[in-house]
């Protein structure tokens, strides 16, 4: 005779994924890069480069452009955007493939790019704060463009992080208003785009 024994069966907890494919979880985290574009200076080249970030939902934390080759009518972008590295490649091959577009540089993958920025910064304030503006513009090497006995226009050139923390320090001084370029850029070494 055969005895049956029925035991009640637990549930597995599930360590498998819910696909078929066994697909790692990728917890990439979004990096800044800055890129340098060269384009045919003509109308438009703006509107699709804006385009092709807006329409992806990407974002441009900096953009300048200028003219740069004047014989051959070429002007230069840089770009700084963050994203994973995924999407920094598709930003750079989509940008490769708009119309008027000869270069694409991700300036960041060639190594520490020189960034620069200028940035315009209007002070007011009179007695302490004033002095302490402009003992603050010295420590910072930056210039005094305009001024009366009510306000300052300093004018400050470095680095993206120098001039936050020289806008930080006018906040308490009497800061009223901040004109900024964005950052221009290029690689470092002999070697030209």
């Amino acid at each position: 005779m055969i005895a049956l024994r029925i035991t009640e069966k637990k549930p597995m907890p599930n360590t498998q994924p819910g696909s078929a494919y066994f697909l790692e979880e990728h917890k990439e985290t979004p990096v800044t890069h800055t890129f340098s574009v060269v384009v045919d200076n003509e109308p438009g080249v703006l509107a699709r480069i804006a385009g092709l970030f807006s329409g992806r939902g990407y974002n441009i934390e900096s953009l300048t452009v200028s003219e740069t080759e004047h014989a051959k009518h070429q002007s230069r972008f840089t770009i700084v955007t963050t994203g994973t590295p995924p999407v920094l490649a598709q930003i750079k091959n989509q940008l490769e493939r708009l119309v008027n577009v000869h270069r694409v540089i991700d300036l960041t993958v060639l190594g520490e790019p020189l960034e620069r920025e200028l940035a315009l910064i209007k002070v007011a304030g009179k007695g302490d704060k004033r002095i302490e503006a402009l003992r603050m513009a010295e420590i910072f090497r930056a210039n005094v463009i305009d001024a009366s006995t009510e306000h300052f226009v300093f004018e400050i050139t470095g680095r993206t992080s120098k001039i936050e923390q020289f806008i930080a320090i006018m906040m308490d001084l009497g800061l009223v208003e901040v004109s900024r370029t964005g950052i221009a850029a290029i690689a470092r070494g002999a070697r030209g785009m």
